[in-house]
This record gives C-alpha cells, structure tokens and sequence, in this order.
C-alpha cells in the first residue's frame, strides 16, 4: 500500500456557517466517492480556506459525517495572493491506497474548477 495525497476544492456563495459546512462535506463525499475510499484509508485531511470566509471551520461540517469524527484534521488560512479565487475550500487528503499516482482522481467543484482545468480534459 502507499501513502497519496488528494487534492479538491470547491467554492461557496455567501460567508455563512452552514454554506461553509455543506460545501465541505459535499467535497469530501465526492472525493471519497471518485476514489472508492473508506474513512480507515485516510490518514489526515488538511483545509485551507481563504480569509473571506471567516464563519465557519470547514472541518465542523466533514467531522459530521459518518465514520470521520476520529480522521485527523487541521484547518488553516490560505494566503491572500492578489487575483486568487475568492471564497475558496481545498483539501489535500492523505491516504493509503493501491494506486498509482495517476490513478487517483483530484476532484474541483464549482469556480473551483479554475484553479486545474488540466484535470478537466478527457
């Protein structure tokens, strides 16, 4: 088995606690899925969010999905980089998998899908 990193991001709309939570649990279902993973595969999960989005940990909102209450997790700020996309959620998930790197699907929902339009061709 070996250890990959996955990569997703989403947007929301408006800076609101449960926009925040949803969109978070929304990602890491569609992560999850994409990659036919089961909560004991991942190690950690590390997010950041831009600093326009102040109401809410997107963490509260995956921890309250079933199985994930006991994964590590951290939240952090991203840096404010002029010209980046604004109320923004990415997750880098640490995972064990029988997978090669380019077998692993990185998952960007919403104006997230800017930020890797290479992972958006066939």
């Amino acid at each position: 088995m070996a250890m990959r990193g996955i990569r997703g991001a989403t947007t929301v709309d408006v800076n609101d606690r449960e926009h925040i939570r949803h969109a978070a649990q929304v990602l890491m279902t569609q992560l999850m899925s994409a990659n036919q993973l089961s909560a004991d595969q991942v190690g950690a999960a590390i997010f950041s969010s831009t600093e326009d989005l102040t109401a809410a940990f997107p963490t509260t909102g995956v921890r309250q999905l079933p199985t994930f209450a006991m994964i590590p997790m951290f939240d952090t700020r991203e840096p404010a980089v002029e010209g980046s996309l604004p109320m923004c959620i990415r997750v880098l998930l640490l995972v064990d998998v029988e997978r090669s790197a380019r077998e692993i699907r990185h998952v960007y929902l919403k104006g997230a899908m800017s930020l890797r339009p290479d992972l958006l061709k066939g």
